[in-house]
């Protein structure tokens, strides 16, 4: 029956739930990517799906695959790894390894963090992986399974290559993964100096800015490269909220200071948090197909809260989005429903909804009674459209 299933939208005005204004925010980074973890908000996306060179930003994932073998039990932080002579003659940033040591995981981590170690990048990979070409290929396979589709890695340290590329939004992704994944090592993130044995002085400061400025930043990696410019893969806590964010093509390590510092403010001061829908709310109504009720109630399963504007205006567009009649068998709880919230400047909330109540199939007269109602709507629809 053409009509059986079609898409219901009801207005839920009942609901006091206010709507974003558009937040415009300049960002002077050739690309970036903003995201509000504890609410799962992107916030900004500038060219955030494009592949880019990623510099060193893309150490992260050598640390993600490390953190995974310490994980596993594959490693552990007082492992120690042999330094290859291809290690040592890495160029850029290093711990100043040579082939007589023997770093251990947890010195390899700090070294790679704080002094952006090249040379304990390849120590890593071929440590895990036999050598690095192995362990490229072993980052493209984990990221493809992370949902990082923009990514293509041929080493381990984002040492320029011009296949070797990252989208913005896939580092983001990645730093998310890092902080949830792997809590107990993120800590190292926010270590500010580190010197291995005392070889680098110069190099012993970490390069991340936010670090220092007193805005709950507390990670995560620097980049920089000719072509790939200024970067930074950050993230930052002001009160029950985490802001992830990514920027790059910043011309100066200060100009990518102050973007970084402007992203932060923009995001914690722009937008709060506010409670939207109480658990067992009723929204809407919903008919039921051929069951032992004829209607449930189309209630919120949980608290919802959702991020918007410090400023809001009333709401406009907010519907419910089904589609329907829905048929029994339906279970009390069971999702069955969407409260779309449009928020300019943000993507559309959409909030599961979930049955109030059981509903069995029905038996020969409840089934003959839906039936008949459908075969009346298709009529009267029918009607009006020859009219």
């Amino acid at each position: 029956m053409t009509g059986l299933f079609r898409l219901i939208t009801c207005a839920a005005a009942a609901l006091s739930i206010a709507l974003p204004a558009q937040a415009a925010f300049e960002t002077r980074a050739t690309a970036a990517y903003v995201y509000d973890l504890t609410t799962d908000t992107v916030l900004l996306e500038k060219q955030a799906d494009e592949p880019l060179p990623p510099a060193s930003m893309s150490k992260l994932m050598t640390l993600y695959m490390l953190f995974e073998a310490l994980r596993d039990g594959r490693v552990t932080l007082e492992t120690e790894f042999q330094v290859s002579t291809k290690a040592r003659l890495m160029g850029g940033s290093t711990m100043f390894l040579d082939e007589t040591d023997r770093p251990t995981v947890e010195q390899l981590i700090k070294g790679i963090v704080v002094q952006s170690g090249n040379d304990a990048c390849v120590v890593v990979a071929e440590g895990l992986a036999g050598s690095e070409d192995a362990f490229a290929r072993l980052m493209n396979d984990r990221a493809s399974d992370l949902g990082m589709t923009g990514s293509t890695f041929v080493n381990s340290t984002g040492w320029p290559n011009p296949n070797h590329r990252m989208t913005m939004q896939d580092l983001g992704v990645l730093a998310t993964r890092l902080i949830q994944d792997f809590p107990e090592y993120y800590g190292y993130f926010a270590m500010t100096e580190y010197d291995f044995d005392g070889r680098s002085p110069a190099n012993r400061f970490t390069r991340n800015p936010i670090l220092s400025l007193g805005i709950g930043g507390d990670g995560l990696k620097t980049g920089h490269t000719e072509e790939a410019g200024f970067g930074l893969v950050g993230s930052a806590v002001q009160g029950n909220r985490r802001v992830v964010f990514v920027v790059t093509g910043l011309d100066s390590r200060v100009a990518r200071a102050e973007e970084s510092e402007r992203v932060v403010s923009w995001a914690f001061r722009q937008f709060v948090e506010r409670g939207m829908v109480a658990a067992g709310t009723v929204v809407a109504d919903a008919d039921i197909w051929m069951g032992d009720h004829t209607k449930i109630s189309l209630v919120a399963g949980e608290d919802v809260s959702l991020l918007m504007p410090a400023t809001a205006d009333e709401p406009k567009d907010v519907r419910v989005e089904y589609r329907g009649p829905l048929e029994a068998p339906i279970e009390a709880g069971q999702p069955v429903a969407e409260l779309v919230v449009p928020r300019e400047g943000l993507p559309d909330a959409r909030i599961p909804l979930v049955s109030d109540r059981d509903v069995a199939r029905g038996g020969f007269l409840p089934r003959v009674r839906s039936a008949a109602k459908v075969l009346f709507r298709e009529a009267i629809d029918q009607a009006q459209q020859l009219r």
